[in-house]
């Protein structure tokens, strides 16, 4: 039984960008229920769209007139706006009513608005707490390689740690994540000339793009980084509820999570 809507790290260089908010989702048209925003506590009109099975899930089995804590992956479109894509609810009590189960505990240790990121540091300005993480992502069944994006945070981080890898905790704080803690991780590796030449290995992070592995999802663009372990629904209608998903999944149906990337 899984007690925690994001995976533990199963990779060393594992890179990642998943987090949880709490609010009520207000779609902005009711043709168009995929695209809206999440209202939060705080007063917050966070732009979302919904992705995967979610939707389904949201009619079945939810009160979306009341807030809910969403797992989603954080975008950075718009300079000081963030932006969300909902891929799965933690709520347990909502699974246990459905699926026949223990009921497990909604709230989280780390609490509402807690984020993970992991990936690149590219870009950090001590003196206005800024700086930029890039996140690489897994080829698409297609094999397609998406581009990385990169995420703009808070915080005060020293410049001898650009170009390392980093480990990111971070809080919602109104439009933006907040650095709450850091662990840096190992030097990325440069590129070198044409041809290869001057070219240092990459610290265990190897592959076509760099990178051995992400937490990337493959479906919606492609564009989103997380294997989370409460969505990975079954194809029938219950099993779109069942969190439990192996963690080589490439599903992009996300549901209520459940207690046990």
């Amino acid at each position: 039984m899984r007690q925690h809507p994001i995976p533990p790290v199963t990779e060393p260089l594992q890179y990642r960008a998943i987090g949880v908010v709490r609010g009520i989702y207000e779609p902005s048209d009711p043709a168009v229920p995929t695209r809206g925003s999440i209202r939060t506590a705080d007063g917050q009109a966070i732009e979302a769209v919904v992705l995967g099975r979610l939707l389904t899930l949201m009619r079945r089995h939810l009160d979306l007139s009341l807030p809910h804590l969403w797992v989603v992956y954080p975008r950075s479109r718009e300079e000081g706006q963030l932006h969300l894509q909902m891929v799965g609810v933690w709520e347990p009590s909502t699974l246990a009513q459905h699926a026949e189960e223990p009921a497990g505990h909604d709230g989280l240790p780390e609490g509402d608005d807690y984020f993970s990121v992991r990936g690149e540091l590219i870009f950090t300005r001590p003196e206005t707490q800024d700086f930029v993480v890039k996140v690489r992502q897994l080829p698409r069944p297609d094999g397609e390689r998406p581009i990385p994006f990169k995420l703009q945070l808070r915080g005060e981080i020293p410049l001898e740690h650009l170009r390392h890898f980093v480990s990111l905790d971070l809080r919602r704080l109104e439009q933006a994540l907040q650095l709450e803690r850091l662990e840096v991780l190992s030097p990325i590796a440069q590129r070198g000339n044409r041809g290869g030449k001057g070219r240092r290995p990459a610290g265990g992070v190897r592959g076509p793009e760099g990178a051995r592995r992400s937490d990337e999802s493959p479906q919606a663009g492609r564009n989103t980084d997380n294997r989370n372990p409460q969505a990975q629904a079954a194809d029938s209608q219950d099993r779109s509820l069942d969190p439990r998903a192996t963690p080589g999944s490439r599903s992009h149906s996300h549901a209520v999570s459940r207690p046990p990337r």
